[in-house]
């Protein structure tokens, strides 16, 4: 059993000042204050192409032994044409290899999101959840934590101020911690 969990985020977008990066950033105040906290960087990774497994490059080297050290994932993105960006799309393609030892494989995970339009990431999260299911990572279903408008819900100090969202976010990481839990233990 790991003493203190290690949890580490990954942001579907690279945006500097990426309005998902600070949501995923408020959902880690959710945690219990025991755990670790590791932002992963998945902007220095090369696009997946199955030559480069023969001598794998430093940056997939790096996020994988990042997701290797982790009890579990927390996972924000925004949408983009109904799925998720290519970015996140590609850090989970390098991730799923047997090359580099599948290491999200049965380990818990919670995804957010959130959109300047209306409607949220509902339909970039479906695609993320057929991914994980793939991956075989151990997914939080509910809730959904899908803000529209998400430019508007934040303070001026980046805390997510909606209150509504707020009580979304921390039953979601709540649940994440209770899978967790249960993984650091088995």
């Amino acid at each position: 059993m790991t003493a203190k969990p290690h949890i580490v985020g990954i942001s579907g977008s690279l945006r500097k000042g990426s309005l998902n990066t600070m949501l995923l950033l408020n959902a880690k105040g959710f945690l219990p204050e025991h755990y670790t906290f590791t932002l992963a960087d998945i902007s220095q990774l090369p696009h997946y192409n199955q030559d480069l497994e023969a001598e794998l490059p430093a940056s997939v080297l790096q996020l994988v032994e990042l997701c290797k050290s982790a009890d579990g994932f927390l996972i924000s993105s925004p949408e983009y044409n109904w799925s998720i960006p290519g970015v996140l799309k590609n850090a989970l393609d390098w991730l799923s290899r047997q090359a580099v030892g599948t290491p999200l494989a049965s380990k818990p995970a919670a995804i957010m999101g959130g959109t300047p339009g209306g409607f949220g990431t509902s339909r970039g999260q479906l695609h993320l959840r057929e991914q994980m299911f793939a991956l075989n990572l151990d997914a939080v279903g509910r809730p959904e934590v899908l803000v529209p408008q998400l430019h508007t819900k934040f303070d001026e100090a980046g805390q997510f101020s909606d209150e509504m969202g707020r009580k979304l976010l921390q039953q979601l990481v709540d649940n994440f911690v209770q899978k967790v839990e249960r993984n650091v233990q088995a």
